[in-house]
């Protein structure tokens, strides 16, 4: 697949339908070097998955049904955004772990939405069925072209606004994200996959050479919690990753409370993971190497200032 043309085309049909997200310089957090970051939790809904939601409702036919869609939160809240704003039904399956701070916003929208014990692959299923059932169409999380292509668009984006790095952190779940990442940048910088301990479908596919069942949980597992990495994605990391690191939660949690302390930036577990590479010294930047952080995602559990 041409990843380039299909990234652009990406491009220019979400243009005016998501956030061109700013850059922060981070010149704190106990790290002695600076670090470049992406705000991508200031994307419509709070994360990225707006650009896929939006790509793949624009670049393709919706059925009379509408949509539906399986998500551990965020990629639901952005199908369900991007379907009001597009004037189509949408029906959301979210597990129980996505917490009440996702589901409420998914509920914002006006989406249906059906919430169900276990994780994202018991939503999935249950998607899976009500698509087979009504004819909706499935808007897959992070294994589909359309959506890589869609979250490409960030990183084509952060290199227009000035991305000043050799090497990319980015958070890994079911791996839409640094499979557009990997796309796009086609080995032209260092792409760092960064995983939970406890939600680490990219690495045991990397080490396995294959995708391959993982158990999922952790604090961070709402968002990042696919129990199998995306074909797609492993596809790209075998031609492409540079290097995958694991981190514990304790690492998460001070990350977290770094980008609040240092640059008032308040991110759910998903969106500290990448930096929490830096902060924990999972990854180690060589002298001289030039580092920036992709944060992904802002909805925080419980919402600091819900009623």
């Amino acid at each position: 697949m041409d990843w380039k043309s299909e990234i652009d085309a990406a491009a220019a049909r979400i243009d005016g339908h998501v956030v061109r997200t700013p850059l922060l310089q981070l010149d704190a957090a106990g790290l002695p070097y600076s670090v470049q970051l992406k705000l991508e939790q200031m994307q419509h809904t709070g994360s990225f998955k707006a650009r896929g939601a939006f790509n793949t409702l624009l670049g393709e036919p919706v059925p009379e049904a509408g949509l539906v869609a399986a998500s551990g939160g965020n990629h639901g809240a952005a199908v369900a955004h991007a379907a009001h704003r597009l004037g189509h039904a949408a029906h959301i399956f979210v597990p129980e772990m996505a917490g009440a701070s996702k589901i409420a916003l998914i509920r914002s929208t006006g989406a249906a939405l059906t919430v169900v014990p276990g994780d994202y692959s018991n939503a999935l299923q249950l998607a899976q069925d009500y698509e087979a059932r009504t004819g909706a169409k499935q808007i897959h999380a992070y294994d589909a072209p359309a959506t890589v292509a869609g979250q490409g668009t960030c990183l084509r984006e952060w290199e227009a606004q000035g991305l000043a790095a050799d090497t990319v952190l980015i958070a890994v779940g079911g791996g839409g994200l640094i499979a557009g990442a990997l796309a796009w940048l086609a080995g032209r910088r260092k792409v760092v996959a960064v995983e939970p301990e406890t939600s680490c479908a990219l690495h045991a596919a990397l080490t396995a050479g294959e995708p391959t069942d993982v158990e999922v949980s952790g604090i961070a597992a709402n968002a990042l919690g696919a129990r199998r990495i995306g074909s797609i994605c492993l596809d790209l990391a075998q031609a492409h990753l540079g290097d995958s690191v694991l981190v514990d939660d304790d690492a998460i949690r001070t990350a977290q409370r770094a980008l609040w302390q240092s640059s008032r930036q308040l991110v759910e577990p998903a969106g500290a993971t990448a930096l929490a590479a830096l902060i924990s010294g999972a990854y180690r930047p060589e002298p001289g190497e030039k580092v920036a952080v992709l944060v992904c995602g802002g909805n925080i559990a419980p919402d600091p200032l819900q009623e």
